[in-house]
């Protein structure tokens, strides 16, 4: 009798583990679902003092994220947890986010949704986000990828949380914004061609998680898989994406955003 309570409490514990592993990484399911932690009130400020902050570099599109997990609760090297593409509409409407976003059912799937940022922002932990406003050039290649389509082409249904930029067969919201930039910096939409521009150029982030419980996350959580690496595990992040963008793209601005 012992010994089966302690391998109950055992499996509570790793099955916890896990359950904090994937929604560390991504927290990027839809905003229907989400619990928020703010007030209504506090959110709208916050979401339309990101969208001035936008409106005040002149950007048509810009990559936006936000914290659904405390930094504390995150791997090593990873900061916000979802990215998506902000495009500006009529001066009246503001900003639409572009969202990979996973199924509230399947977890493991994902699916395109655009909403507007008091939406995006309904869930996050912090009031913090990250934004990267391209050259203006390269926001012109990029409104013109988003509205072809090339950009539903780039979206991969199956779903991972640390899904490898470098392979096909999973994607997170990370990855798939990475795509579709270098869908729009090398003009083109073959995507065998995209993943050997970001495995040559893309310096991904190393996933600093105990090997054990990633394969214990890979079993027993559908939204984490380790089908699409071979050897260390690596995955897509905003921090990355900046790297990246302030080397290929010179004239891209990052900005942080807090509420007051």
């Amino acid at each position: 009798m012992k010994f089966t309570r302690i391998a109950i409490s055992i499996c509570c514990a790793l099955l916890l583990s896990v359950s904090a592993l994937a929604q560390g990484f991504s927290a990027s399911s839809s905003a229907p679902s989400q619990v928020a932690h703010f007030k209504s009130e506090q959110i709208r400020t916050f979401a339309q003092k990101v969208e001035r902050t936008l409106a005040d570099t002149g950007a048509r599109v810009a990559i936006i994220a936000r914290m659904g997990r405390p930094a504390s609760e995150l791997p090593e090297g990873m900061h916000f947890t979802h990215v998506a593409f902000a495009v500006r509409g009529e001066p009246s409407v503001g900003y639409a986010i572009q969202n990979l976003y996973q199924l509230d059912d399947h977890p493991d799937v994902s699916e395109l949704v655009q909403d507007v940022p008091v939406e995006f922002f309904k869930a996050v932990v912090t009031l913090e986000s990250g934004l990267i406003i391209p050259s203006p050039a390269l926001q012109d290649k990029l409104l013109k990828v988003i509205a072809s389509p090339t950009y539903q082409q780039l979206h991969q249904r199956d779903y991972s949380v640390i899904a490898n930029p470098y392979t096909l067969g999973r994607q997170n919201c990370t990855e798939f914004v990475l795509d579709v930039l270098n869908a729009a910096i090398y003009q083109t939409s073959d995507i065998q061609a995209i993943k050997a521009y970001e495995k040559a150029h893309f310096v991904a982030q190393p996933v600093h998680v105990n090997p054990f419980k990633l394969m214990l996350g890979a079993i027993l959580d559908a939204e984490v898989s380790l089908s699409d690496h071979r050897g260390l595990p690596v995955t897509a992040t905003f921090e990355r994406l900046v790297d990246y963008l302030q080397t290929y793209d010179t004239g891209s601005v990052v900005k942080k955003v807090y509420s007051d």
